[in-house]
């Protein structure tokens, strides 16, 4: 039998828990000021919690506030980027490599992910199975990463993000609940009993309250007001029976309700939950819209082909415009003058002036137009028997008789309007950071990346063999919340030294920013319980084996904390294999004293071996292991 009893301390590198070495911290650390090019950037991260530290695990607001030197004025409409990237030691003032890294974040190579990426957003898809799928879009679709999987008590039918995007709130018929995910555990956290069968849903401007249509066909409950904060339903409404549509003014006062069963539309003070009164509309509304320009809400109607325009101080019915029967969603573009209403039976689409209250375009679509959405520039059509979505350029619209232009794009191989089970939320929705549109084809199991200008889309990913119902978008890129201050909120993922990455490109300004995260006590201890223990090799794998002949393999464990040695376990094992051949050699290894452990192997053949140790009893699974590299060879 061959000994060999070198000790062995260059194949493997055992890197300590950061935490361990992290100095004390200020509980908020000080705003952090450079000038570059005519503006100064000063940088604050708060603390989410009330502890008021930046504590692993724990959201942080990063904050940059941007003036112009000369005058000390904010600059507004800027596109800063940022990224957190880990650091070894604590960065100085001046971190070396700055516009390197930066270079490197904006070229986008898989190689150069941060660990916080402050210019995210997540794509949400409404799936027919009773889930959510999350998913990253990796640099312009080229990849995705599917980052939570969420698990709902039965198919959602509706759903609203709150304004901080912190909360997901989705209706549930079939389960008599509103779920409430949490937007950076995705979990839910909260499961909010509403009946009969809420449905569509619709949140303040404000965020205070959220409205939930009941469609369970008791003329007593057509609509229930959440308490956002407390998550528990304060008021149920009555609001006509059938099914209901729900939409709010901007000024947060007053929600309307249609009742599609009474032709009636309910009005209700939002502020003292109780309703104002009932507004008659002698046909059977079908879709509702508010414009902030009109302060009047308009009512579609399948049944009479009218659009109703409601408002005034004691609101009535100011204007009857008639089209046609079978008007589908009515939807306003940005500015709330011109409504756009499908009519996925005569395949048109009416476009009304709020401003004179009259029907000024008609247009012939394609197969079953259904759904409206809206870019700056743009507003996009589905069509529920068609791969192909529309575009109508608002900048061409509004101006009575004149045709109204159109272009369109495939989104896929099968009809839009081809899944199992059909969703009132959107399809369509505005990318973040660009003039650019997702659209979900359920059929395909898809969705879409179209970039306006484009002939067809520029990517897709597949939603994991799902149907995606619907689709939405969480933003977590830094945004201009008031002049000249871009912020967002993230996740600091684990303990240790930062560097804040900050980019503006014009007027340009790069500089990295220092940033200490502290540990959490209860997880670094859960850490520490869970490394695996630490394996020093006591021979050289410099060394050739010969083939065909028994070797012994000398090892120690030890504690990754305290360096005592691992004595006396049983379960210890040695794996020897190759990946060309696929063979394995597997081996009990026996302690000898002091955490030492021999293993007899025979190598079969000459070629490159790899050896592995494994100890379920000291959280040492094969695959964290090191891997070490062993060169057998053939001697007479």
């Amino acid at each position: 039998m061959r000994h060999i009893t070198i000790s062995f301390l260059a194949a493997w590198i055992v890197i300590l828990p950061a935490a361990a070495t992290i100095p004390a911290a200020p509980a908020v650390p000080a705003p952090s000021r450079v000038v570059q090019g005519g503006v100064a950037v000063d940088f604050t991260v708060e603390p989410g919690s009330p502890q008021g530290a930046l504590r692993e695990g724990e959201e942080a607001v990063f904050r940059f506030r941007l003036s112009e030197t000369a005058t000390g004025a904010p600059l507004s409409g800027a596109y800063p980027a940022a990224w957190a990237d880990w650091a070894a030691e604590a960065p100085g003032v001046e971190a070396p490599g700055c516009t390197k890294r930066v270079e490197e974040l904006l070229g986008g190579s898989v190689l150069s992910r941060p660990e916080i990426d402050l210019n995210v957003y997540w794509v949400l898809a409404l799936n027919e199975d009773a889930t959510i799928s999350v998913v990253d879009p990796l640099f312009g679709f080229g990849s995705t990463k599917l980052l939570a999987m969420v698990t709902l008590d039965s198919p959602g039918e509706d759903w609203v993000l709150s304004p901080d995007r912190r909360r997901l709130y989705v209706s549930l018929p079939e389960s008599n609940q509103v779920a409430v995910v949490d937007t950076s555990s995705w979990q839910v956290v909260s499961k909010i009993p509403v009946e009969p069968r809420p449905a569509r849903l619709a949140l303040q401007p404000d965020g205070a309250r959220l409205w939930v249509a009941l469609d369970g066909g008791d003329p007593k409950a057509g609509v229930a007001a959440i308490d956002t904060a407390g998550l528990r339903v304060v008021a149920t409404l009555p609001a006509g029976g059938g099914r209901h549509e729900i939409a709010l003014s901007e000024d947060n006062r007053f929600v309307y309700v249609t009742g599609a069963a009474d032709r009636s539309l309910a009005v209700i003070d939002a502020a003292r939950l109780a309703k104002v009164q009932d507004v008659a509309l002698g046909a059977a509304p079908t879709s509702i819209a508010y414009s902030s320009l009109a302060r009047a809400v308009y009512v579609s109607s399948e049944e009479a082909g009218v659009v109703l325009v409601v408002g005034g101080e004691e609101p009535q019915v100011l204007a009857r415009l008639q089209a046609e029967p079978g008007l589908g969603q009515i939807r306003f573009a940005p500015g709330g003058r011109l409504a756009f209403v499908v009519n996925p039976a005569t395949d048109h689409i009416h476009i009304v002036d709020a401003a004179r209250n009259r029907i000024v375009q008609t247009a012939d679509l394609l197969d079953g137009p259904d759904q409206v959405t809206f870019s700056q520039f743009l507003a996009y059509v589905r069509h529920r028997g068609s791969g192909t979505v529309l575009m109508i350029p608002l900048d061409e619209v509004g101006e009575e008789g004149k045709p109204v232009p159109v272009v369109d794009f495939p989104a896929g191989q099968h009809a839009l309007g081809a899944g199992s089970r059909p969703s009132p939320a959107d399809s369509i929705v505005r990318a973040p950071g660009a003039n650019a549109v997702l659209v979900a084809n359920p059929a395909d199991k898809a969705i879409y990346f179209y970039k306006e200008g484009m002939a067809a889309p520029m990517g897709s990913f597949k939603n994991y063999s799902r149907q995606p119902r619907a689709v939405l978008v969480v933003d977590r890129s830094l945004k201009e919340r008031k002049p000249g201050s871009y912020e967002t909120v993230a996740r600091l993922p684990r303990p240790g030294h930062y560097l804040v990455a900050f980019f503006l490109d014009a007027p340009r300004a790069v500089h990295c920013f220092p940033l200490t995260v502290l540990a959490d006590p209860a997880a670094e201890a859960r850490r520490q319980a869970q490394q695996p223990a630490r394996v020093e090799m006591l021979f050289d794998t410099r060394n050739e084996l010969p083939a065909g002949k028994e070797a012994t393999v000398r090892f120690r464990l030890s504690d990754p904390v305290t360096g005592m040695p691992k004595d006396g376990l049983q379960d210890v094992e040695v794996l020897l294999y190759t990946a060309a051949s696929h063979e394995q050699q597997r081996a009990a290894a026996k302690p000898q004293g002091d955490g030492v452990y021999e293993a007899a192997l025979t190598p079969p053949r000459a070629g490159t071996y790899h050896l592995a140790i494994a100890s379920p009893s000291v959280n040492l699974p094969f695959q964290r292991s090191p891997r070490v590299l062993l060169r057998v060879v053939e001697r007479p």
